[in-house]
């Protein structure tokens, strides 16, 4: 699988987002080529980071029905405590990459670590800050990766969700 192929997606909330990844789902895309970004509010807890990539993670906020149901479908699950950015919960592959990007200090020019995640992903600086500005409006992020024909695929099922934003990298 080539990961640098890529569709990103934004949508205003996770009722929207999470009908985008029903149609993906529905469609037969598959789901193991799939992440999604957000922001959890509920901030009482103090945590740092956590990350489990493969398994299920403990869901809290008030989008934890949300997230709780993605858990169930996506591979790989984390909280990120981002400066600038605040508490981001994601699921999908981008969590290893992320991880790969923090362990190999690869974050570069400034980019915070979800952003090293997507240029790993051969996602270019501007449109990571575009997605990081999303993510800082409370603002959901799609990606879906893969083959040409799995990325035509994706970006035929997500037009008609009518994301916000929608852009092909590869």
């Amino acid at each position: 699988m080539n990961k640098n192929n890529s569709i990103v997606a934004t949508y205003p909330s996770h009722t929207a987002a999470e009908a985008a990844i029903k149609e993906l789902q529905q469609s037969g895309f598959d789901m193991k080529k799939l992440s999604i970004v957000g922001r959890d509010y509920h901030t009482d807890e103090h945590v740092v980071g956590y990350y489990n990539v493969g398994d299920r993670m403990k869901v809290w906020g008030k989008t934890g029905a949300f997230w709780g149901g993605l858990w169930g479908l996506l591979f790989g699950s984390a909280f990120f405590w981002i400066p600038g950015l605040g508490p981001l919960l994601v699921a999908g592959p981008l969590v290893g990459w992320i991880v790969g990007a923090l362990e190999g200090a690869i974050v570069v020019g400034g980019l915070s670590a979800i952003g090293a995640g997507l240029y790993s992903l051969g996602i270019p600086n501007d449109s990571i800050l575009q997605y990081e500005m999303a993510l800082k409006t409370g603002k959901f992020v799609l990606i879906a990766h893969g083959s040409m024909d799995d990325i035509t695929h994706a970006k035929e099922i997500l037009n008609r969700t009518k994301p916000e934003i929608l852009e092909h990298h590869q």
